[in-house]
């Protein structure tokens, strides 16, 4: 299924963030979403998932505007989000964070998760407030990605996450990708963005100033625009 954006416009109260942004995600694909901090990466996410009311554009799943639709409607729809901040519920536990969503706690549902990070099954007992904060993004990435939608959005998943764990994220989202799930990520880290993203969206200003490939654009040229 296919999200497609075009013209969006949203902001908070009078205030205009993102600027007649178009886009299009595909089965399979992964768009990743790159700027300088405070362009509208992460307010683009939160209109795309329904947080976020949009001024005016539209947004399609699967040829059908979802405009109206709030957060737990495109949930249901197939579409999973995890923001940037206040990415897990600290007084749950691990576990209670992992199944929250879902109707059963089948464990075989986390197996390829744990396998590559294990921390996180050690730790199923333990309070979540109580992990780092790059454990608690590794939470929220496994808790997103084990829903197995049809579409999951991350907001800078790989923030405060030790390297190793980052390529694994990667790995993980290849492997997603292979089985038909497709992505929006916005994230900082371009050497975890060229091991996943099929599309590049570099906004700036709340505008975007390039789209393509990562090979087409260059990695040169898209840091250009995020260190201005």
């Amino acid at each position: 299924m296919t999200l497609a954006f075009n013209d969006l416009v949203c902001g908070y109260g009078d205030t205009v963030v993102v600027r007649g942004v178009s886009g299009q995600v595909v089965p399979g694909k992964a768009l990743a979403v790159v700027g300088r901090n405070g362009v509208g990466k992460s307010t683009l996410l939160k209109a795309l998932a329904g947080q976020l009311p949009l001024t005016s554009g539209r947004v399609d799943w699967d040829g059908q505007t979802i405009v109206d639709k709030p957060l737990h409607t495109r949930l249901e729809l197939g579409i999973a989000y995890a923001p940037q901040e206040n990415v897990v519920f600290g007084e749950l536990s691990v576990a209670d964070n992992l199944w929250l969503h879902l109707n059963d706690r089948n464990v075989n549902r986390y197996d390829e998760l744990f396998e590559l990070f294990p921390l996180l099954q050690r730790r199923l007992n333990q309070r979540s407030g109580s992990l780092s904060g790059g454990e608690r993004k590794l939470l929220s990435f496994a808790r997103t990605i084990g829903l197995q939608a049809k579409l999951a959005m991350l907001d800078e998943p790989t923030e405060g996450v030790q390297p190793e764990n980052i390529d694994r994220m990667a790995s993980m989202v290849n492997r997603r990708k292979a089985s038909g799930a497709s992505f929006i990520i916005v994230e900082q880290n371009l050497e975890f963005v060229a091991a996943f993203a099929d599309s590049v969206l570099v906004l700036d200003h709340g505008e975007v100033v390039l789209q393509g490939s990562f090979a087409e654009l260059g990695r040169e040229r898209i840091e250009q625009h995020m260190l201005i």
